[in-house]
C-alpha cells in the first residue's frame, strides 16, 4: 500500500497527481472526466483515481483544480505549471 503522501506510479506525468490518500470516491473523474480514471486493477485492495492525461489547455487545468478543491481525501496534487 503506498504512503498516504506518496504519488501513484500510474499518473501521467505533469502537473496534477493522485496519492495513496485516495479513497475511490471517483469525483475526479466526473468533475474532469479527460484527465482523470479510475485504476480497476483487481489485484489491488481498493480502486483509486489516477492522472489519466495531463490537462491540454487552460479550460482542462482548470477543472483539474475543481478536481482538486473538491476532493474529500485532498490525493490530488498540483505541482504548479510546468515551464
Amino acid at each position: 500500500m503506498p504512503e498516504h503522501t506518496e504519488k501513484f506510479q500510474i499518473n501521467a506525468p505533469g502537473r496534477f497527481y493522485v496519492t495513496g490518500a485516495c479513497i475511490g470516491c471517483t469525483l475526479c473523474g466526473q468533475i474532469a472526466p479527460d484527465n482523470f480514471r479510475e485504476n480497476m486493477d483487481e489485484s489491488l485492495a481498493i480502486s483509486h483515481s489516477y492522472v489519466y492525461r495531463q490537462p491540454a489547455s487552460e479550460a482542462e487545468a482548470r477543472l483539474c483544480e475543481e478536481a482538486m478543491y473538491t476532493c474529500p481525501a485532498n490525493a490530488i496534487r498540483d505541482d504548479g505549471p510546468v515551464k
